[in-house]
């Protein structure tokens, strides 16, 4: 059942073979309502939200529950913007400021709601000590 079968509806029943006669129903409306979106979740490759400089981050977005259309966005702290849309966000090449908090946020046109965040850390390449660092 989606939102848009809601409506107006009726039955009609054919009465009798030698003399057949059609009755039909009073009209009843019908209103489908939308689950609210709940429940939303990141999952984040490689697990952890650790990552190498350079390497790929894939985090993934879902809901429990909601009817939808559903739509995503993603967000880091700090940023007043989304990121992107959708319910993946990658990062081709992560890089050092690609660290912080992600969260994405879910929504069904009529509730919103974020999932909770998740730290993502890029990991840079080890630098040598100089000559006579401890």
């Amino acid at each position: 059942l989606q939102l848009q079968h809601s409506g107006r509806y009726h039955c009609q029943a054919t009465i009798g073979t030698v003399y057949p006669g059609r009755r039909r129903s009073e009209q009843v409306t019908v209103k489908v309502q939308g689950v609210p979106v709940s429940g939303v979740s990141l999952a984040v490759q490689p697990p952890g939200g650790q990552v190498a400089e350079g390497d790929r981050l894939e985090l993934a977005c879902s809901v429990a529950m909601g009817t939808g259309p559903l739509s995503f966005s993603w967000h880091r702290q700090g940023l007043a913007t989304p990121l992107a849309t959708g319910p993946r966000y990658e990062l081709q090449a992560a890089q050092h400021q690609d660290s912080g908090r992600y969260h994405c946020t879910a929504s069904n046109g009529g509730t919103t709601a974020d999932s909770p965040p998740l730290q993502v850390t890029v990991l840079g390449e080890w630098e040598p000590l100089a000559p006579g660092a401890p």
